[in-house]
């Protein structure tokens, strides 16, 4: 399994930036696929999943309502859109995959890891 994240980058605090994740190397049926994201000097934290069969997501407290991750299948690509960027968003944001139909949240779980993609918001 191979994960590419694209799409960080500098954003005004209130603006948006869309991360994608392309993954390769098998089908993801019955894998969730999830965004983490490390600020200099944190632990790496969640963000975001979706189970690629059904589509259900989780999202941790502090980006519901304004961050939305969905799944693109015909492109094998998970999406972050984020909206209403805060500078505390500021971060390197990873996509990873695990072979589990159920939301994963913990970094520990996931099996496979993108190379990460920094987003700084400004204030």
């Amino acid at each position: 399994v191979q994960l590419q994240a694209s799409g960080g980058g500098l954003a005004q605090a209130g603006g948006s930036l869309r991360l994608s994740c392309a993954a390769s190397g098998r089908t993801f049926s019955g894998y969730s696929m999830g965004w983490f994201r490390q600020a200099p000097g944190k632990e790496r934290e969640f963000v975001a999943v979706i189970t690629w069969s059904l589509g259900t997501t989780a999202y941790t407290d502090s980006v519901k309502g304004r961050f939305t991750i969905s799944r693109d299948y015909a492109k094998n690509t998970v999406h972050l859109q984020m909206n209403s960027l805060k500078p505390e968003d500021t971060a390197v944001y990873y996509c990873a995959a695990v072979h589990n139909p159920t939301l994963r949240v913990g970094a520990y779980e996931y099996d496979y890891w993108g190379q990460g993609t920094q987003v700084t918001v400004s204030s």
